[in-house]
């Protein structure tokens, strides 16, 4: 009966165990790793985009308004761990329009700014108007001097 049941688990181990050894490869050094899916439901990010270029562009969005990935990625309700081809947080398509928008300033306005201007001038990002805060801070403007234009240097 003992034995038995040694095979039972062992068994079922190894069922539980080969799908995930099947989701792992092996990168140049021989670590392994987790494959990760195919991201889907890319609407706006080119779909041919690498995971690794995803995961620092979607960093990229993190650092640029203060957040974490739940803040626009919902979270499945049976697995509990972000769904992000899922598009039940609103969050995710105001993402998707404010980065249609600075694409748009970028190509269609920035593109054609002072060319002497330096390259970052020239690139409009979500922590241009952001500066790592959810919601852009308003702008407020520096106080004036009431005695005239600031002389010449």
């Amino acid at each position: 009966m003992r034995s038995y049941a040694a095979h039972v688990i062992a068994a079922a181990l190894l069922i539980a165990v080969f799908p995930l050894a099947a989701q792992t490869t092996a990168n140049s050094n021989g670590q392994r790793h987790r494959e990760r899916p195919r991201p889907s439901n890319l609407q706006v990010l080119p779909k041919d985009i690498s995971a690794q270029d995803l995961i620092a562009t979607m960093h990229g969005y993190e650092h640029a308004l203060g957040v974490e990935c739940s803040f626009c990625h919902a979270q499945n309700p049976q697995t509990h761990r972000l769904d992000f081809a899922s598009d039940a947080n609103p969050h995710k398509n105001t993402a998707r329009t404010m980065i249609r928008m600075v694409n748009e300033i970028n190509t269609k306005y920035l593109a054609t700014a002072d060319e002497d201007a330096p390259a970052d001038a020239r690139q409009a990002t979500c922590g241009t108007c952001h500066r790592g805060n959810k919601m852009p801070p308003p702008f407020v403007a520096p106080a004036r001097e009431e005695h005239g234009p600031s002389p010449s240097k």
